[in-house]
């Protein structure tokens, strides 16, 4: 399995990135993989002198940078030879099975509309963030900031989505699917969480137990949760908020360490035709780590067939 690593792209770039593929050559469930770094040659040869690559790293150059407060569909456009345009290009031609990376989010999703291209039938590829559930699971929430206005059709394929992936890559058997809203009675919410409501529930393929509250997260009341990526990207900036404001004073618990993104590595885009994993901008060398591991993960899951099998 080969997998492309954006190496210039987030706030501790490139060095943090390759602290990671040094980590990651020598963990046991990452020995069957091999790393395409695509970044600065001479930044990356420099840093990677001396280190026993055992075969398994290859080295395509990209000179330019997509900043992360740049422009997101500007950058791709006219920085055609970035980290993040040439490793989306070996993505879509087939010489990667997987690309991650921590770079602009923004120019991983509109690159991945350009290059690789949203599978046929996706109204709106999706992000997607892990919740820690009370139970010692992981439940998931979609949309959490790819899409801050959507029309109902667009939230109720969000549902399959999330439904799939929590499925074939959470190994969740049979995932039940909650609405985001402000209260359990159906008719509670704004006009566009009535109007999903019954398109959610009139759904076959998924299995959906009608409206959850915030409190709701963290049980076990829905595996999946669905709502729009304003909604999402807030619920998801203030537990990150949250975790961070406890840890800074002191307090330790099993329950609160599971809300470190560290852990996870970074989330899939859902709904376009290859696999794509975007890392937090902070991310250290132990979440590239993660991130290889859950771009594995995603591979092997064959999510991107199954997505299609199900439209």
């Amino acid at each position: 399995m080969k997998i492309g690593i954006d190496v210039m792209g987030g706030d501790f770039a490139p060095n943090e990135t390759l602290d990671g593929v040094i980590k990651a050559l020598s963990t046991p469930e990452l020995n069957d993989v091999h790393l395409t770094l695509i970044g600065d040659s001479s930044i990356i040869n420099e840093r990677l002198q001396g280190v026993d690559l055992q075969g398994r790293v290859d080295i395509v150059h990209a000179d330019e940078i997509i900043g992360m407060a740049e422009h997101p569909t500007r950058a791709i456009s006219q920085k055609r030879n970035s980290s993040i345009n040439v490793g989306l290009k070996l993505l879509a031609e087939g010489q990667i099975d997987g690309f991650a990376g921590a770079g602009n989010t923004g120019a991983m999703m509109v690159g991945a509309l350009y290059t690789v291209k949203a599978i046929d039938g996706i109204l709106r590829p999706s992000l997607t963030s892990l919740v820690p559930k009370e139970d010692g699971s992981n439940g998931l929430i979609l949309d959490v900031g790819a899409n801050a206005d959507v029309k109902p059709d667009v939230m109720a394929q969000f549902a399959v989505l999330g439904s799939l992936y929590a499925q074939h890559v959470l190994g969740i058997e049979k995932p039940t699917v909650g609405l985001l809203s402000i209260g359990e009675e159906k008719e509670k919410g704004n006009l566009l969480n009535q109007a999903v409501y019954p398109l959610l529930e009139d759904h076959r393929s998924i299995s959906f137990v009608g409206n959850v509250e915030g409190r709701d997260l963290f049980s076990d009341k829905a595996d999946v949760i669905v709502c729009d990526g304003f909604t999402g990207n807030i619920v998801l900036k203030t537990c990150e908020g949250f975790f961070y404001k406890l840890k800074k004073r002191g307090i330790n618990d099993d329950f609160l360490d599971r809300f470190n993104f560290e852990s996870y590595g970074g989330t899939a885009i859902l709904g376009v035709n290859k696999p794509i994993i975007i890392g937090h901008g902070i991310s250290k060398a132990n979440t590239f780590v993660n991130m290889i591991k859950l771009t594995k993960q995603v591979v092997l899951s064959n999510l991107i067939q199954k997505i299609k099998a199900s439209l």
